[in-house]
């Protein structure tokens, strides 16, 4: 009989701390062997020679909107596309799906859309609003990775935002339940502001949408969540942060003993409000890409460890809702899930010179640990899954509409030219994505974080 089920020979295997030569053996869905010049036999080879084998892609932000909004992306749809930028497993947000992800029930509906259509593993975040304090325990229960909030207007009517007396309570609720809380860190008081005087002076332009949400507006909620953690105890993390002096007031909240981590995403990292101004509506999204030079500072922080996780923050809707004179209208969502890998790839390795680990610690083993998912996630590594993805570091592309899976093929990154293109993508020792085809049916399955209640 064959010692392996797949056996990877000739690639460069980049771990959480170091890239080197090394085949990879699976057995029963599990990295098996990790060594140079296996020589045993296998069942299925893979030629991996000249191309690099990262730990597949953890992105814990997406919204895949099911169920309830499939017409706007959906777990089938998202799925492939995940999986054809390497990603083995996504966290799916509790907004967007109708209904929104807010106790037991509503847990269960989404569970269901997505065993029946989900081509990756999955985990879901429940929600975090001013009705639903009651009902974080039986979240908790179902296996929530965590509970998110939204600290400005979320944009959708039945996911309401919270107030600060409503975050705190829900922040020592979450640390009795061990789980961690994310916050969209955005002041409602100056955004909605703001957005009113555009209004009301009929400023609906571009220009008039950025300005009304600086970067201000973001360091003013998360130091506000940031107090709020160290007064309960919670664990927090901010996501999609911006800029650099966001970072830097996460980091230095972290060095004074709160339990807060961060994430930023692929559109902050490469592109700036000068391409919502060139781009128009598919380049919008909340917060709003900001100028270069909080992008660089960004850049920085993150080589320097500062920036825990990156996650794409896939917020896709219908073309029709990206329709509308008054950009203030516009649905603010970036559709980025089928890219991420490739971008940091590009801008982050190549243009930067960010080290390979670094980049497979961003979307794998620092998210698989901050969510305390099981060890068998996110890692290169004997006994771990065998999630794995191949990367053609030597082959530029330009991203094209034509091969987007999404439901809805928009993207800002539409003609860019990235480096790494993804050849084959690996869920638990099994082939879905390779050479531009999706290559297995749905069969994800549910992620628990290690310290669920069950």
């Amino acid at each position: 009989m064959p010692e392996f089920d797949l056996l990877l020979r000739g690639g460069t295997v980049v771990t959480a701390t170091e890239a080197m030569p090394l085949d990879v053996g699976v057995v029963a869905g599990k990295i098996a062997v990790l060594q140079p010049s296996v020589q045993s036999s296998s069942r299925e080879i893979i030629d991996a020679s000249g191309l690099h084998i990262f730990p597949g892609v953890i992105d814990a932000h997406v919204h895949f909107n099911e169920p309830g909004r499939a017409h706007w992306e959906g777990f089938v749809t998202g799925t492939r596309a995940l999986a054809a930028g390497g990603g083995t497993l996504f966290f799916d947000m509790p907004l967007n799906a109708h209904p929104p992800t807010l106790d037991a029930e509503s847990f269960d509906l989404k569970l269901a859309a997505a065993r029946a259509g989900s081509l990756t593993d999955f985990a879901f975040w429940g929600g975090l609003v001013p009705t639903n304090l009651d009902r974080l325990e039986e979240l908790a229960a179902r296996g929530v990775v965590g509970f998110k909030a939204f600290m400005s207007n979320s944009g959708i009517e039945d996911f309401a935002s919270v107030d600060d007396a409503v975050l705190k309570e829900g922040m020592k609720r979450a640390a009795r339940l061990k789980k961690i809380v994310a916050v969209h860190a955005e002041s409602d008081v100056i955004t909605r502001e703001n957005t009113e005087q555009c209004l009301r002076a009929g400023k609906i332009a571009i220009r008039d949408y950025l300005d009304s949400r600086p970067i201000e507006a973001e360091l003013d909620a998360i130091q506000r969540a940031l107090a709020l953690a160290g007064e309960t105890g919670c664990a927090l993390h901010i996501v999609h942060v911006s800029c650099g002096t966001g970072i830097a007031l996460i980091a230095s909240a972290r060095n004074g003993g709160v339990d807060v981590t961060c994430e930023t995403c692929p559109h902050y990292l490469v592109l700036t409000e000068d391409d919502v101004e060139e781009l128009g509506a598919v380049a919008k999204c909340a917060p709003p890409l900001r100028p270069k030079p909080a992008q660089d500072a960004l850049w920085e922080y993150l080589r320097a460890g500062h920036v825990t996780t990156v996650g794409s923050d896939h917020s896709p809707s219908p073309p029709d809702l990206k329709q509308n004179p008054n950009f203030f209208k516009v649905w603010g969502g970036i559709s980025g899930a089928q890219h991420t890998l490739p971008l940091l790839l590009t801008e982050g390795h190549v243009k930067r010179e960010i080290a390979l680990p670094l980049i497979s610690r961003l979307v794998s083993l620092n998210v698989a640990e901050r969510f305390h998912l099981p060890s068998t996630k996110g890692r290169l590594a004997v006994d771990a899954d065998a999630d794995l993805v191949l990367a053609d570091l030597r082959q530029a592309f330009a991203v094209d509409r034509n091969e987007l899976l999404y439901r809805h093929p928009q993207s800002p990154y539409a003609g860019r030219v990235l480096s790494g293109r993804v050849i084959q993508t690996v869920l638990r020792g099994r082939t879905i994505f390779k050479d531009g085809r999706i290559a297995a049916e749905p069969a994800g399955e549910l992620v628990k974080p290690t310290d669920s209640l069950t």
